[in-house]
């Protein structure tokens, strides 16, 4: 069981809010300087995001990032599940196996209860509600 997040979700989180900020398109090694991050490791971070249509990318002198100025809809559930991967795989937190509601775990039930309420607060937090 892990419950905590990469420093590449910690990065895309900020580079969108940077984005999101810019009045024009961004460069790579601009958005990486400006997250702490190199232009190599930053181009893999924003890569899932223009995959989902969140930020705009253009090669070339005049290209670079550009938030397309949604943060409003994007949920830091999103946001997790488009860095990390899916949240519920249907693991068991106590045994290496799938936990079934028919075979519950001495967990399964507050578990599952605790997992519900986070997922509910992360579906309903956008990323502009976020301060990084």
């Amino acid at each position: 069981m892990r419950l905590e997040l990469t420093r590449r979700t910690e990065l895309a989180l900020q580079a969108l809010q940077t984005l999101d900020g810019a009045r024009r398109r961004v460069k790579g090694a601009e958005l990486a300087e400006s997250v702490g991050s190199t232009p190599a490791f930053i181009a893999q971070v924003v890569a899932p995001l223009v995959d989902r249509g969140w930020v705009d990318s253009a090669p070339g002198p005049r290209g670079g990032y550009r938030s397309d100025g949604r943060l409003d809809d994007i949920s830091l559930l999103d946001l997790i599940e488009a860095m990390e991967g899916a949240t519920d795989t249907g693991e068991c937190v106590l045994v290496d196996r799938l936990c079934r509601a028919d075979e519950p775990c001495a967990l399964h039930e507050p578990w599952t209860r605790a997992r519900s309420a986070l997922m509910a607060e992360l579906s309903t937090t956008s990323i502009s509600d976020v301060q990084s």
